[in-house]
Protein backbone atom coordinates (compact mmCIF):
# COMPACT_ATOMS: atom_id res chain seq x y z
CA UNK A 1 0.00 0.00 0.00
CA UNK A 2 1.30 3.43 -0.91
CA UNK A 3 2.34 5.74 1.91
CA UNK A 4 -0.21 8.56 1.92
CA UNK A 5 1.17 10.41 4.93
CA UNK A 6 3.38 12.66 2.82
CA UNK A 7 0.36 13.69 0.77
CA UNK A 8 -1.76 14.87 3.68
CA UNK A 9 0.87 16.64 5.79
CA UNK A 10 -0.06 20.30 5.81
CA UNK A 11 2.09 23.39 6.12
CA UNK A 12 -0.69 25.75 7.22
CA UNK A 13 -3.44 26.07 9.79
CA UNK A 14 -6.63 25.30 7.89
CA UNK A 15 -8.77 27.21 10.40
CA UNK A 16 -7.03 30.56 10.01
CA UNK A 17 -5.00 30.12 6.83
CA UNK A 18 -1.76 31.19 8.48
CA UNK A 19 1.43 29.17 7.96
CA UNK A 20 2.07 26.41 10.48
CA UNK A 21 5.26 26.71 12.48
CA UNK A 22 6.11 23.13 11.48
CA UNK A 23 4.39 20.49 9.33
CA UNK A 24 1.20 18.95 10.75
CA UNK A 25 0.46 15.28 10.18
CA UNK A 26 -3.20 14.46 10.99
CA UNK A 27 -2.48 10.71 10.91
CA UNK A 28 -0.33 10.77 14.03
CA UNK A 29 -2.02 9.09 17.02
CA UNK A 30 -3.92 11.53 19.20
CA UNK A 31 -3.90 14.40 16.74
CA UNK A 32 -6.80 16.88 16.73
CA UNK A 33 -8.70 17.65 13.58
CA UNK A 34 -6.36 19.94 11.65
CA UNK A 35 -9.16 22.45 11.06
CA UNK A 36 -9.55 22.92 14.83
CA UNK A 37 -5.97 24.12 15.43
CA UNK A 38 -5.71 27.88 15.81
CA UNK A 39 -2.16 28.14 17.19
CA UNK A 40 0.84 25.81 17.00
CA UNK A 41 3.69 28.14 17.88
CA UNK A 42 4.27 27.16 21.51
CA UNK A 43 6.87 24.54 22.35
CA UNK A 44 8.19 23.49 25.73
CA UNK A 45 11.36 21.69 26.78
CA UNK A 46 10.72 21.01 30.47
CA UNK A 47 14.06 19.27 31.04
CA UNK A 48 17.20 20.85 29.55
CA UNK A 49 18.42 18.49 26.85
CA UNK A 50 15.21 16.47 27.07
CA UNK A 51 12.30 16.13 24.66
CA UNK A 52 10.54 19.15 23.21
CA UNK A 53 6.76 19.09 23.07
CA UNK A 54 4.61 21.14 20.73
CA UNK A 55 1.33 22.55 22.05
CA UNK A 56 -1.47 22.57 19.50
CA UNK A 57 -4.15 24.97 20.71
CA UNK A 58 -7.59 24.07 19.39
CA UNK A 59 -11.17 25.27 19.34
CA UNK A 60 -12.39 21.91 20.67
CA UNK A 61 -14.43 22.31 23.87
CA UNK A 62 -16.56 19.84 25.80
CA UNK A 63 -20.03 19.93 24.29
CA UNK A 64 -21.77 20.64 27.61
CA UNK A 65 -19.58 23.60 28.57
CA UNK A 66 -21.51 26.90 28.51
CA UNK A 67 -18.98 29.35 29.91
CA UNK A 68 -18.26 32.62 28.14
CA UNK A 69 -15.05 31.13 26.73
CA UNK A 70 -16.73 28.00 25.36
CA UNK A 71 -19.59 30.01 23.84
CA UNK A 72 -17.13 32.46 22.27
CA UNK A 73 -15.37 29.60 20.49
CA UNK A 74 -18.69 28.30 19.17
CA UNK A 75 -19.81 31.75 18.06
CA UNK A 76 -16.53 32.39 16.26
CA UNK A 77 -16.77 29.07 14.41
CA UNK A 78 -20.35 29.71 13.32
CA UNK A 79 -19.62 33.17 11.90
CA UNK A 80 -20.71 33.61 8.30
CA UNK A 81 -17.67 33.47 6.07
CA UNK A 82 -15.67 31.56 8.66
CA UNK A 83 -13.89 32.52 11.88
CA UNK A 84 -11.38 35.32 11.96
CA UNK A 85 -8.05 34.92 13.77
CA UNK A 86 -9.04 37.87 15.94
CA UNK A 87 -12.28 36.21 17.10
CA UNK A 88 -10.49 32.95 17.88
CA UNK A 89 -7.74 34.77 19.78
CA UNK A 90 -10.33 36.71 21.78
CA UNK A 91 -12.17 33.51 22.73
CA UNK A 92 -8.90 31.91 23.80
CA UNK A 93 -8.20 34.79 26.20
CA UNK A 94 -11.51 34.61 28.04
CA UNK A 95 -11.42 33.20 31.58
CA UNK A 96 -12.82 29.72 32.08
CA UNK A 97 -14.36 30.45 35.47
CA UNK A 98 -18.11 30.44 35.86
CA UNK A 99 -19.87 33.71 35.18
CA UNK A 100 -20.78 34.10 38.84
CA UNK A 101 -18.26 32.19 40.94
CA UNK A 102 -19.08 31.62 44.59
CA UNK A 103 -17.67 34.32 46.86
CA UNK A 104 -14.34 33.62 48.46
CA UNK A 105 -13.10 31.11 45.88
CA UNK A 106 -9.52 31.38 44.68
CA UNK A 107 -8.46 30.80 41.04
CA UNK A 108 -7.54 27.15 41.71
CA UNK A 109 -10.33 26.29 44.16
CA UNK A 110 -12.95 23.77 43.13
CA UNK A 111 -15.93 25.75 41.84
CA UNK A 112 -18.35 22.93 41.05
CA UNK A 113 -21.20 21.23 42.85
CA UNK A 114 -21.83 17.81 41.28
CA UNK A 115 -20.52 15.03 43.53
CA UNK A 116 -18.28 17.50 45.32
CA UNK A 117 -17.53 15.19 48.27
CA UNK A 118 -16.34 12.37 46.01
CA UNK A 119 -14.33 14.61 43.70
CA UNK A 120 -12.42 16.21 46.57
CA UNK A 121 -11.55 12.99 48.39
CA UNK A 122 -9.00 10.25 47.88
CA UNK A 123 -10.43 6.73 48.05
CA UNK A 124 -9.51 4.72 51.14
CA UNK A 125 -9.31 1.42 49.26
CA UNK A 126 -6.21 -0.38 47.97
CA UNK A 127 -4.21 0.64 44.91
CA UNK A 128 -3.64 -1.46 41.79
CA UNK A 129 -0.97 -0.85 39.16
CA UNK A 130 -1.67 -0.78 35.42
CA UNK A 131 1.03 -0.61 32.75
CA UNK A 132 -1.44 0.49 30.06
CA UNK A 133 -4.63 2.57 29.96
CA UNK A 134 -6.45 -0.23 28.13
CA UNK A 135 -5.74 -2.59 31.04
CA UNK A 136 -7.29 -0.13 33.46
CA UNK A 137 -10.38 0.34 31.31
CA UNK A 138 -10.82 -3.43 31.02
CA UNK A 139 -10.68 -3.73 34.81
CA UNK A 140 -13.55 -1.28 35.44
CA UNK A 141 -17.22 -2.19 35.93
CA UNK A 142 -19.47 -1.68 32.93
CA UNK A 143 -21.15 1.67 32.39
CA UNK A 144 -24.56 -0.07 32.47
CA UNK A 145 -23.78 -1.52 35.89
CA UNK A 146 -22.88 1.90 37.22
CA UNK A 147 -25.90 3.65 35.68
CA UNK A 148 -28.14 1.10 37.39
CA UNK A 149 -26.85 2.31 40.78
CA UNK A 150 -28.55 5.69 40.26
CA UNK A 151 -25.65 7.50 41.93
CA UNK A 152 -26.87 10.92 43.09
CA UNK A 153 -25.04 13.96 41.74
CA UNK A 154 -25.73 16.27 44.71
CA UNK A 155 -22.73 17.97 46.34
CA UNK A 156 -22.75 15.50 49.27
CA UNK A 157 -22.64 12.43 47.00
CA UNK A 158 -19.78 10.27 48.26
CA UNK A 159 -18.00 7.37 46.63
CA UNK A 160 -19.87 4.12 46.08
CA UNK A 161 -18.16 0.78 46.69
CA UNK A 162 -17.03 0.45 43.06
CA UNK A 163 -15.19 3.77 43.37
CA UNK A 164 -13.41 3.00 46.64
CA UNK A 165 -10.17 2.04 44.95
CA UNK A 166 -6.98 3.69 43.79
CA UNK A 167 -4.82 3.10 40.75
CA UNK A 168 -1.32 3.76 39.49
CA UNK A 169 -1.33 3.92 35.70
CA UNK A 170 1.36 4.52 33.11
CA UNK A 171 0.28 6.26 29.92
CA UNK A 172 0.66 9.32 27.74
CA UNK A 173 -0.94 12.74 28.10
CA UNK A 174 -2.46 13.65 24.73
CA UNK A 175 -4.66 16.66 25.52
CA UNK A 176 -5.87 18.87 28.35
CA UNK A 177 -8.45 21.57 29.03
CA UNK A 178 -9.67 23.55 32.00
CA UNK A 179 -13.34 23.50 32.91
CA UNK A 180 -15.60 25.90 34.76
CA UNK A 181 -15.20 24.02 38.05
CA UNK A 182 -11.40 24.59 37.81
CA UNK A 183 -10.66 20.92 37.09
CA UNK A 184 -8.02 20.21 34.48
CA UNK A 185 -9.35 17.50 32.17
CA UNK A 186 -6.55 15.24 30.96
CA UNK A 187 -7.02 12.89 28.04
CA UNK A 188 -4.63 10.04 28.81
CA UNK A 189 -4.05 7.23 26.36
CA UNK A 190 -1.92 4.33 25.32
CA UNK A 191 1.60 4.42 23.94
CA UNK A 192 1.35 5.96 20.45
CA UNK A 193 3.29 2.92 19.20
CA UNK A 194 0.67 0.48 20.50
CA UNK A 195 -1.24 0.41 17.22
CA UNK A 196 -4.72 0.79 18.73
CA UNK A 197 -5.73 4.11 20.24
CA UNK A 198 -7.69 4.21 23.49
CA UNK A 199 -8.17 7.10 25.89
CA UNK A 200 -9.87 8.02 29.15
CA UNK A 201 -10.34 11.12 31.25
CA UNK A 202 -8.17 11.74 34.30
CA UNK A 203 -8.65 14.93 36.28
CA UNK A 204 -6.59 17.31 38.32
CA UNK A 205 -9.36 18.48 40.58
CA UNK A 206 -9.89 22.05 41.64
CA UNK A 207 -8.57 22.44 45.16
CA UNK A 208 -10.57 21.54 48.25
CA UNK A 209 -10.51 23.68 51.40
CA UNK A 210 -7.09 23.58 53.03
CA UNK A 211 -8.45 21.74 56.08
CA UNK A 212 -9.56 18.69 54.08
CA UNK A 213 -7.23 15.64 54.06
CA UNK A 214 -6.79 15.60 50.28
CA UNK A 215 -5.62 19.21 49.96
CA UNK A 216 -1.87 18.55 50.17
CA UNK A 217 -1.78 15.82 47.53
CA UNK A 218 -4.16 17.58 45.13
CA UNK A 219 -2.28 20.87 45.43
CA UNK A 220 1.07 19.15 44.82
CA UNK A 221 -0.31 17.44 41.70
CA UNK A 222 -1.58 20.72 40.24
CA UNK A 223 1.75 22.39 40.94
CA UNK A 224 3.64 19.53 39.27
CA UNK A 225 1.61 19.95 36.07
CA UNK A 226 1.97 23.75 36.08
CA UNK A 227 5.73 23.48 36.59
CA UNK A 228 6.17 20.99 33.73
CA UNK A 229 3.95 22.79 31.23
CA UNK A 230 4.71 26.32 32.39
CA UNK A 231 2.15 28.54 34.08
CA UNK A 232 1.75 30.64 30.93
CA UNK A 233 0.96 27.51 28.88
CA UNK A 234 -1.87 26.06 30.96
CA UNK A 235 -4.97 25.34 28.85
CA UNK A 236 -8.27 27.16 29.00
CA UNK A 237 -11.64 26.08 27.62
CA UNK A 238 -10.18 24.97 24.29
CA UNK A 239 -8.26 21.71 24.42
CA UNK A 240 -4.50 21.85 24.11
CA UNK A 241 -3.01 18.81 22.36
CA UNK A 242 0.56 17.74 23.00
CA UNK A 243 2.76 16.41 20.21
CA UNK A 244 4.43 14.13 20.80
CA UNK A 245 2.19 12.98 23.66
CA UNK A 246 3.84 13.34 27.06
CA UNK A 247 4.76 10.19 29.03
CA UNK A 248 2.97 10.27 32.36
CA UNK A 249 2.54 8.25 35.53
CA UNK A 250 -0.64 8.94 37.47
CA UNK A 251 -1.89 7.94 40.89
CA UNK A 252 -5.50 8.62 41.75
CA UNK A 253 -8.93 7.33 42.66
CA UNK A 254 -11.50 5.67 40.41
CA UNK A 255 -14.60 7.82 39.80
CA UNK A 256 -17.76 7.29 37.75
CA UNK A 257 -19.00 10.45 36.04
CA UNK A 258 -22.68 10.02 36.83
CA UNK A 259 -23.40 13.59 35.74
CA UNK A 260 -22.63 12.66 32.14
CA UNK A 261 -24.00 9.12 32.11
CA UNK A 262 -26.61 10.38 29.65
CA UNK A 263 -26.41 13.08 27.03
CA UNK A 264 -23.10 14.46 25.82
CA UNK A 265 -20.05 12.80 27.32
CA UNK A 266 -16.75 14.47 28.20
CA UNK A 267 -13.84 14.59 25.80
CA UNK A 268 -12.59 16.52 22.78
CA UNK A 269 -14.41 15.80 19.55
CA UNK A 270 -11.34 14.42 17.79
CA UNK A 271 -10.72 11.67 20.37
CA UNK A 272 -14.12 11.01 21.91
CA UNK A 273 -14.92 8.04 19.66
CA UNK A 274 -11.94 6.22 21.18
CA UNK A 275 -12.93 6.92 24.80
CA UNK A 276 -14.95 3.80 25.70
CA UNK A 277 -15.76 4.68 29.30
CA UNK A 278 -16.93 7.63 31.37
CA UNK A 279 -15.07 6.28 34.37
CA UNK A 280 -12.27 8.65 35.31
CA UNK A 281 -9.26 8.81 37.55
CA UNK A 282 -10.53 11.66 39.72
CA UNK A 283 -8.91 13.17 41.59
CA UNK A 284 -5.33 12.68 40.52
CA UNK A 285 -3.35 12.49 43.75
CA UNK A 286 0.13 12.32 42.18
CA UNK A 287 1.50 12.94 38.71
CA UNK A 288 4.95 12.48 37.19
CA UNK A 289 5.37 13.90 33.69
CA UNK A 290 8.12 13.21 31.18
CA UNK A 291 10.33 10.24 30.36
Amino acid sequence: MADVSSKIVTQRLALTGVPASAPLNPLLPGMPAVDSIHDDKTTITPTPGGPTYRILKTTEVDAYENTDAAMAFRNALSTKGGPTPQAIAAADQLPVAKKKPAPGLGPDDFAGNDRKVAKLSIASGPSKTFADVSELIADLPSVDEMIALNIPTAPDSNRVAQENRNVHVTGFLYAASREADNDFHFIVGRDPKSGQEMYMTMELSGLPPTNLPAFGALNAARQAYAKFIGAANLPGAGYHYYQPPIPVQIDGSVFFDATHSSGSRPGPQSLKSRMPTIFEVHPISKIVLGP
